[in-house]
């Protein structure tokens, strides 16, 4: 009974047109039409080379930080030990 409710609200939207069905091909055919009167310029929709140099940089710096942490760690350490020497 409550599956036959869930179905009967599902369909609602889409009996009203305020859905649209997830079997076509394009989703909204009116904005590839707005798109191609509009005229404008095409963007560069290749971003995985911008998005490869991004992730190595991040991950040099990860690096670099744990490196110079490190580093700070050994030095307080021995000049802890040194004091209590």
């Amino acid at each position: 009974m409550l599956s036959r409710i869930r179905h009967l609200f599902s369909r609602r939207s889409l009996r009203f047109g305020l859905k649209r069905e997830g079997s076509s091909r394009l989703r909204d055919p009116r904005f590839a039409s707005f798109l191609a009167q509009s005229n404008r310029r095409s963007l560069n929709t290749d971003f995985q080379d911008a998005v490869l140099r991004g992730r190595k940089l991040v991950r040099h710096a990860l690096v670099l930080g744990l490196i110079a942490a490190g580093t700070w760690v050994v030095v307080e350490s021995a000049h802890a030990v040194a004091i209590f020497k």
